[in-house]
């Protein structure tokens, strides 16, 4: 159950609502957006009549939901916006580009500019690594958040990156356009609250193990704090192949974009791990409606510190850039019902060369 408080309430006021609730034997959570306050019951008031919080002075309206996730689900729509002019869900997909590991300064600077030229919108860089071994490569910390900054200051892109902890967040804070919570943290319900309680985008990667309602439930951890600003990543998740690193759930984004006007993008360096296959499964991520990419892109992926396997060069983003405007205009295209005469020729018209089956030839 949520409660829709009146607008221009004094903090008396919604106190006096937060001690009715107690004298119900709930709880409640407060969650401002725009010029409304709502507060979330967290206890199950299903059996409490509506009058016993309608009459309420200071509730203007009560909404009772079924749904366990009522501030991920069915919202209005959602587009997350960015210092220069950068957005993720405005119905043109971006591309988050960078290397996986900040390695140094002179890297980092001239890979924002690469990715940049490339098409990217938003710079990519880990500061602080999760690894499988303890003895692989942690990150640079503190160092590479600086690193990513002064990348930011030359180019204008606002910066994504890893926090791992709670300690974390406010640390980063000051370097960052967007928190990534990854595949390991998705769990991890303090680090969510957390990146909830600031006002900072959040990217949201799925657990390699998570079902889409474990997925939504985590993103309703962060909105339940206030931070409406969520983007679904769709990462790959674990199977018994081993031919991929991961594999490519895009059903997920699919299955998101049904419930949730939230964003979701697709991240296909991690769920392939293969750097061959990232140029044709972010293809498939834009034609089954994802709202973007994020690729791990290093000027030398060989001699990369972490991940090099999957990472591709800036040329090869520039292709996989390419690729993604124009599958979207034609997805756009196929959801505006262009005449079927005119199709072949759109296609044709729309996608690079090699999109097309061998033997096709351009019409006049």
């Amino acid at each position: 159950m949520i409660l829709v408080l009146r607008r221009g309430l004094e903090d008396s006021q919604v106190a006096q609502v937060y001690e009715h609730l107690t004298n119900l034997g709930l709880a409640g959570q407060s969650v401002r957006s725009g010029q409304h306050t709502l507060i979330v019951l967290q206890d199950d008031a299903g059996q409490l009549p509506t009058h016993f919080f309608s009459q309420v002075e200071s509730v203007e309206r009560v909404l009772r939901l079924q749904s366990r996730c009522p501030l991920a689900i069915n919202r209005g729509s959602v587009s997350i916006k960015f210092p220069g002019g950068a957005v993720i869900g405005g119905g043109t997909p971006i591309a988050i580009a960078g290397p996986c590991s900040v390695e140094g300064q002179v890297q980092t600077m001239h890979l924002a500019k690469q990715v940049q030229a490339a098409g990217a919108s938003l710079l990519r860089g880990g500061a602080y690594k999760p690894r499988t071994s303890p003895y692989d490569f942690q990150g640079l910390g503190l160092e590479a958040l600086h690193y990513l900054r002064e990348a930011k200051e030359a180019t204008g892109m606002p910066v994504v990156s890893e926090v791992m902890s709670p300690e974390q967040v406010e640390r980063a804070e000051p370097f960052v356009d967007m928190y990534q919570i990854g595949s390991r943290n998705m769990y991890s319900y303090e680090l969510l609250k957390e990146v909830g309680r600031s006002r900072i985008p959040v990217l949201l990667k799925r657990a390699m193990s998570a079902t889409i309602d474990e997925f939504l439930q985590a993103a309703e951890y962060i909105m339940s704090e206030g931070n409406l600003q969520v983007v679904f990543c769709e990462r790959g998740i674990r199977t018994f192949e081993t031919h991929t690193r991961n594999t490519l759930d895009l059903s997920a984004v699919a299955a998101l974009k049904s419930m949730t006007n939230l964003p979701v993008i697709v991240d296909p360096s991690h769920a392939t791990g293969r750097r061959e296959m990232i140029r044709p499964m972010s293809r498939a991520a834009i034609a089954c409606g994802a709202d973007g990419l994020i690729v791990e892109v290093h000027d030398d992926p060989c001699k990369a510190v972490s991940d090099g396997a999957q990472a591709i060069t800036p040329a090869a983003l520039r292709d996989v850039i390419a690729d993604m405007h124009a599958i979207s205009n034609v997805v756009k295209a196929c959801d505006n019902g262009f005449a079927l005469d005119d199709r072949p020729a759109m296609v044709s018209l729309a996608l690079p060369r090699d999109c097309r089956p061998t033997g096709v030839t351009e019409r006049s």
